[in-house]
């Protein structure tokens, strides 16, 4: 049975259908998302093994590095919101994945540090990809399950963040093995090629496969283009002073800002306190990463749930207690010197972080539906600015990692607080009733049919 009627938003996720344009987008979103965050983090564990030898870099240059990457998605995702919603996720994306390709081989030419950090810069445009993911599957799926579906396309591609921490050491000492590095020191840079190549072939199955909305693309069916898209400005204004965007942007940072900020010193962390080589520390940090194969879904599942009962503010609600526990989460973490506790508080923290972020993007569609693709921009780019004053306390400050780790949590458990904040109206309220209402309805006329066809 598939997921729903062809030209309608799916009421319900079925993996296995791949025949549905809604499922197919499902998937390649995710998939995209994926190669994306493993571009994107494709330097991180081999900085302090490889990169870092081989480019004489500073310990101040590499964590500099690491800001301009995440500092330039900040910008990039405000602008792929507005892109969105002028010609659709299906173009961004296919056009995102080729740029990404063509940054993330060229990385490997850089010969010193301005280059390097000139092609740092440039791949950080790629973190944008979250904002189409979740604007793709916002237009392709049902009030009653777009809390789940922008979860796992998140949290799938969110995985590419930790599998990078794994793999790209074995695909670096692959390049070496089989000729196609001069030495130890240069193998990062073929590496660099192989999620290049992938990503090309992404982009070609993205645009060919996917529509920009269960209608058709923006072209096919203009109406489908959202009201910011056809000249009205003040819809994107209207986003800007609406302050509980700026507290979900807050939230973000406390949630997505921290995976980022450990996805990029995971294995450093690993490396220096328990003195572990690069394989198995990169090893270790990927199970941070991994958690994201559940994690962000039942965020966003449990904040549907709270949903049924709780309307729009049971899906607040949810969000905060979730944010307060990845807070006391970390300041365990933080306070571990033995090697297997840390591993296991690290997963109990990277299971609450991904749930808040899932939780975050089930409250966002119904913000301001008007201007989807700003707002998902604005709450998207929180994400960046956290990671950024994450990397700046720790490169201003002098502090150890641990002790950063565990102030960071203090600041996590204080800005949980600010959702409280949330609030919508009791006409919000009764239009989300609504609108549940006749989806139900709406599955049980589909039933009805499908029984008489039997």
């Amino acid at each position: 049975m598939n997921a729903t009627l062809s030209l309608e938003k799916a009421t319900k996720i079925n993996l296995f259908d791949f025949r549905s344009t809604q499922m197919r987008t499902f998937h390649l979103s995710w998939i995209a998302f994926f190669l994306c965050f493993f571009g994107w983090f494709a330097h991180a564990p081999l900085m302090n093994s490889t990169i870092g030898p081989d480019m004489d870099l500073t310990k101040a240059q590499k964590i500099t590095a690491f800001i301009a990457s995440v500092g330039v998605t900040i910008f990039a995702r405000l602008i792929i919101g507005s892109l969105c919603d002028k010609i659709g996720p299906r173009k961004s994306y296919t056009y995102l994945l080729v740029f990404g390709a063509i940054v993330v081989a060229g990385s490997s030419f850089a010969y010193n540090w301005e280059t390097y950090l000139i092609s740092r810069m440039a791949i950080g445009v790629i973190g944008a990809s979250f904002v189409i993911t979740q604007y793709h599957t916002t237009k392709m799926f049902a009030p009653n399950v777009v809390g789940i579906a922008n979860a796992t396309t998140a949290g799938w591609g969110n995985l590419g963040g930790g599998v990078t921490q794994a793999m790209m050491p074995l695909i670096a000492s692959g390049m070496l093995a089989l000729g196609f590095a001069e030495s130890e020191l240069s193998r990062w840079r073929p590496a660099m090629f192989v999620p290049a190549l992938i990503m090309l072939g992404v982009a070609f199955l993205y645009w060919k496969y996917t529509k920009d909305t269960p209608k058709g693309n923006f072209d096919e069916a203009p109406d489908e283009k959202s009201q910011t898209a056809k000249g009205e400005s003040g819809l994107f204004m209207s986003a800007v002073k609406d302050r509980r965007v700026w507290i979900l942007f807050a939230i973000y940072g406390a949630c997505f800002g921290l995976e980022l900020f450990v996805n990029g010193r995971a294995a450093t962390y690993y490396q220096t306190k328990f003195e572990l080589n690069e394989t198995t520390a990169g090893m270790i940090a990927a199970l941070f990463g991994l958690m994201n194969l559940f994690a962000r879904s039942m965020g966003g599942w449990l904040g549907d749930r709270f949903s049924k009962t709780g309307g729009l503010s049971g899906r607040v609600k949810w969000l905060v207690m979730v944010l307060f526990a990845e807070g006391f989460a970390l300041i365990l973490f933080s306070r571990m010197d033995m090697l297997g506790l840390a591993i296991i508080t690290m997963i109990i923290f990277s299971l609450f972080v991904q749930m808040a972020e899932g939780a975050t993007y089930s409250v966002v569609p119904f913000i301001n539906k008007k201007s989807l693709g700003a707002v998902a921009g604005i709450v998207g780019a929180g994400g960046n600015v956290g990671a950024v004053l994450y990397a700046q306390f720790l490169l201003r400050s002098g502090a150890t990692l641990e002790n950063s780790f565990m102030y960071f949590g203090i600041a996590v458990v204080a800005i949980s607080l600010l959702g409280l904040g949330i609030k919508f109206s009791q006409a919000d309220e009764d239009a989300a009733v609504e609108e549940q209402k006749k989806l139900e309805d709406m599955k049980e006329h589909l039933l009805s049919k499908q029984k008489l066809a039997a």
